[in-house]
């Protein structure tokens, strides 16, 4: 698919509720603790911010559903539950997704620092065709950034991930990166159900995950995944 995703086509491509679900994509959020991950993901998925938000307790997660290539999509996003406190995130966690959502907090250094091993644990216990997304929150709060953009798209290119700066306050650019995100998921999967109908090896799947060249756009706000479409941000406000 090809050219600008609006306001509108995300909120066109939102699925409705008595169509048959095609597809259930599992996705894990992961990163440091408060770093925004539940803020993230209620944003996406209830369109909802909370400011007295405390740390996430017990398994949790929540779905929302989309169209995407015409396919109904249920995205069953897991949040880590506060698990990464203790560094007890198990690998029963992981199990089944296809997609994560790695997020850093743009100031605070620390975050960025440790997403080398958060990758590192992705890779051991999920499947080689996970998506993965480099997610930098908290982009509204530009006077106290301490990661700069550069640092993290030459990470996002190094390992093969996209990447997005967001903000959950104010829904910049979270439709956008859970849209990429879910679009590459289906991807992988149709690629996947076409390879074993063909009756071929499935080997070259992880070449369909690398990443694909990020340019910084009009400074840290707008991001341009190149071969995909430009994607904008994008405010979540109702």
């Amino acid at each position: 698919m090809n050219g600008e995703m609006s306001g509108d086509d995300l909120e066109g491509r939102q699925g409705r509720g008595h169509e048959k679900i095609d597809y259930v994509f599992k996705v894990v959020v992961i990163g440091d603790s408060a770093v925004g991950k539940t803020q993230i993901l209620s944003r996406f998925a209830k369109n909802e911010f909370c400011f007295d938000s405390k740390s996430t307790i017990g398994v949790e997660f929540q779905t929302r559903t989309v169209t995407i290539n015409s396919k109904v999509i249920k995205a069953q996003i897991w949040d880590t539950a506060g698990q990464e406190r203790y560094r007890a995130v198990t690998s029963a966690y992981y199990r089944g997704a296809l997609g994560a959502m790695l997020v850093y907090d743009i100031t605070k250094r620390q975050t960025f620092d440790h997403v080398a091993r958060w990758v590192e644990e992705l890779r051991a216990h999920a499947d080689n065709t996970i998506v993965i997304t480099l997610i930098g929150n908290k982009a509204d709060l530009v006077d106290l950034r301490v990661v700069p953009t550069e640092d993290a798209v030459e990470f996002a290119e190094d390992q093969g991930l996209f990447f997005f700066e967001t903000s959950a306050l104010r829904g910049d650019n979270v439709e956008a990166a859970f849209f990429n995100l879910l679009e590459e998921i289906y991807n992988v999967v149709s690629k996947k159900a076409l390879s074993c109908g063909n009756g071929r090896s499935n080997d070259s799947d992880a070449a369909t995950l690398k990443g694909l060249k990020i340019d910084v756009v009009s400074g840290s706000e707008h991001l341009e995944v190149s071969e995909m479409k430009k994607l904008s941000a994008c405010s979540c406000s109702s």
